[in-house]
């Protein structure tokens, strides 16, 4: 096996997720792409093996918790190792919270909790068995640090996940294993669509209305792009953030602070 670090991201096939592989690539990390989409996996891998990337693709359900322990096994079965784990697959919801139903409630916390839950233990048990630092990175957001009205299911999974990296990273530091997150803010996204019409449902906002209220205040003077998020991830997944862990830190352009 070569001395590349290897670099786990899940839900890469596509978004923030396939810019954060993307960095990693270039920032010299074979790298395990993942997805439960099988054609935007072949088509993001394709991308790699044009661009001359190490990585191989695995498909898989991030709620399962086979899949990850799978995901896991193949990575070292291609590279020998995991360096790096990228918690990245989530999913939103947008509605009033009195509409929300319980398989809503399974969807969202399946992904946004399951999977980082699952995702984490199956790369802690495999960092556990190697030597030198080791990196597990969480999608969390700055909805884990407030709280929006129309997103009340999100906002709840993602302050547990800020939760769950706070209290990881204190019972994997004697590892050599580090925890941190990183919490986007706002980006032109379908789910910015999402949350516009559900303002306008349910709060009577005109079209456009509220992502003109949640962008104006942004001290950076723009909207998110997935290459903001990707470059903090470089910097989590970096030798040069060894000293830090149980951090959940802010790419937001300044929007709130903590």
């Amino acid at each position: 096996m070569s001395n590349q670090k290897v670099a786990v991201v899940t839900g890469s096939a596509a978004g923030l997720g396939k810019a954060i592989a993307t960095r990693l690539a270039k920032d010299g990390f074979a790298v395990v792409l993942h997805d439960i989409n099988a054609a935007n996996l072949a088509k993001t891998k394709a991308e790699f093996d044009a661009a001359g990337y190490a990585n191989i693709a695995v498909e898989g359900n991030s709620a399962n918790c086979a899949d990850q322990f799978r995901l896991v096994d193949e990575a070292v079965k291609a590279f020998g190792r995991v360096d790096v784990f990228v918690n990245n697959a989530g999913v939103e919801s947008v509605e009033a919270f009195l509409d929300i139903r319980e398989e809503e409630i399974d969807r969202v916390l399946g992904i946004n909790i399951k999977g980082v839950i699952f995702g984490t233990q199956a790369a802690a048990e495999q960092m556990k068995k190697q030597d030198g630092i080791a990196k597990i990175i969480n999608a969390c957001s700055i909805a884990g640090h407030e709280s929006y009205e129309m997103l009340s299911l999100y906002c709840a999974t993602k302050h547990a996940v800020r939760s769950f990296t706070h209290s990881t990273a204190k019972e994997l530091a004697p590892y050599g294993i580090r925890v941190n997150a990183y919490c986007p803010g706002v980006a032109d996204t379908p789910m910015w669509e999402r949350i516009d019409a559900a303002f306008v449902k349910h709060k009577g906002y005109a079209p456009k209305q509220a992502w003109n209220e949640f962008t104006s205040g942004i001290l950076a003077g723009r909207p998110q792009e997935p290459e903001d998020v990707a470059n903090l991830v470089s910097f989590l997944a970096s030798e040069d953030s060894d000293y830090i862990t149980g951090q959940t830190i802010l790419t937001d352009g300044g929007m709130i602070f903590r």
